[in-house]
């Protein structure tokens, strides 16, 4: 231990100071580390050369540019950045304040409402959760049958343009059906109203996609042969759903129920969409076979959860991304948090443990998320050519006592500050400033 403790200690001298610092992009080689690449498999003691926001050289002889600001990784490990599939960072902020909470818009469908407008970059929550090592988030409202768009976004910048990673999905939060009795405080519903509720749920839905599907065409036969025609009527809400309907954008599909689950992919089917994820899936390992066969990714979670049934097993929503990667679905794993968010990394080790294993869920965090969310071409791993969003660890970042000791987002060298270690340090070496010790009085017996 007492060597561990002085080879943090070393790194940490040897790191550039960046407390008060701002972050900055500049050329920077992190030498003789460990690096993981995640696509090209582990370097031993490899260099990592950034320039700019991307990583311009990688292996274990690397030139260091002249002029570039030399990191020692000696003893230390290189990870890319951790991506959560499903959070609500930057949407919420205090849950008993509303007016700090911007997840839910008024109406039942609104998807042409864009969570990148309402995040806030100078959240507490944020650099709270980069310092763990999670670099890119998935941020998504919540609320109605088509909420918005959720946005892709990196944990880095003054404003929510600087910060977006160039992918943004449609929610759809698909209808559940009622299983066993109410419940909930206040007057319950039937069950015969509450089946009511469903149908007329799963029919508002298909409505939905009907007249955006005439939209789309009517749009599209103007586009071909505008003369002599009227401009069709501007319509938000069909217009935001035509790129889920060509593929140019991602249908995030929140489902978790077993018969919610087969009724979804029945539903995708019967539809054509040609680019849809599911995203929760808390009960995919009942069909996950059903999902290996439709093709159908899933971004999971939360792992750190409590069985969906009293009669499953403790371990079940530990175990559901690895029995889901077993047969053959493409995973990625999602925390589904605001403030906690940080806990990734042991979503990601609870699922490793449970039968996932380490390889595995460190890819469902980093390239099978990127490419599950679409940017994988910039993120996800370590690659000449992608985005530097990286992170020196201590060791397996799944692991509760392995230390961050430095992050890069987009090439930027971020300091390792946030609330928490403010907190840490403030109360590691409390000094009231006062010209006498004030008297401790004993607590009354």
């Amino acid at each position: 231990m007492t060597l561990l403790l002085n080879l943090v200690l070393a790194v940490l001298m040897l790191l550039p100071q960046q407390q008060d610092q701002k972050a900055r992009q500049g050329t920077y080689a992190i030498t003789n580390a460990r690096i993981e690449t995640v696509a090209n498999g582990t370097i031993e003691n490899g260099t990592v050369v950034i320039e700019g926001d991307r990583i311009i050289a990688v292996g274990a002889n690397v030139a260091i540019p002249a002029g570039a600001e030399v990191i020692d990784g000696t003893g230390l490990q290189l990870y890319p950045g951790m991506i959560d599939s499903g959070t609500n960072l930057g949407l919420n902020e205090v849950g008993s304040v509303d007016e700090t909470n911007d997840t839910n818009e008024i109406g039942d469908i609104t998807p042409h409402m864009s969570a990148l407008t309402a995040v806030n970059p100078n959240s507490v929550a944020i650099p709270v959760t980069r310092v763990s090592g999670v670099t890119t988030v998935v941020s998504e409202s919540a609320g109605g049958l088509l909420p918005g768009t959720a946005a892709v976004i990196n944990l880095y910048g003054y404003t929510a343009e600087q910060m977006t990673a160039g992918s943004e999905m449609l929610i759809l939060n698909f209808p559940q059906e009622p299983s066993g009795a109410a419940q909930g405080w206040g007057p319950q519903r039937s069950a015969q109203e509450r089946k009511k509720g469903y149908e007329d749920a799963i029919a508002k839905l298909d409505e939905v996609f009907d007249r955006a599907e005439l939209y789309d065409r009517i749009m599209t036969a103007y586009a071909a042969s505008p003369a002599g025609k009227a401009e069709p009527v501007y319509a938000p809400e069909m217009d935001a759903i035509r790129p889920v309907l060509s593929g140019d954008r991602t249908l995030m599909l929140k489902v978790n129920a077993e018969g919610d689950i087969l009724k979804a992919i029945d539903w995708v089917k019967e539809r054509e969409l040609p680019n849809v994820v599911f995203s929760g899936v808390s009960e995919g390992w009942r069909v996950a076979d059903k999902l290996a066969e439709a093709g159908i990714a899933c971004m999971v979670g939360p792992v750190l959860a409590t069985p969906t049934r009293s009669s499953d097993r403790y371990d079940k929503a530990y175990a559901n991304a690895g029995l889901l990667s077993q047969a053959g679905v493409k995973v990625a794993i999602r925390s589904g948090e605001t403030e906690n968010v940080r806990n990734l990394p042991f979503n990601a080790g609870f699922a490793a443990a449970y039968g996932m294993g380490q390889e595995e869920a460190l890819k469902a965090v980093t390239l099978n998320a990127a490419e599950v969310l679409g940017i994988s071409d910039d993120y996800g791993s370590i690659e000449v050519g992608k985005k530097a969003n990286m992170f020196i660890s201590t060791g397996d970042p799944f692991e509760p006592s392995t230390q961050i000791l430095a992050l890069f987002i987009d090439g930027f060298n971020v300091p390792m500050e946030s609330r928490h270690i403010d907190l840490y340090r403030e109360f590691l070496n409390r000094d009231e400033g006062r010209l006498q010790p004030m008297e401790v009085l004993p607590a009354d017996n």
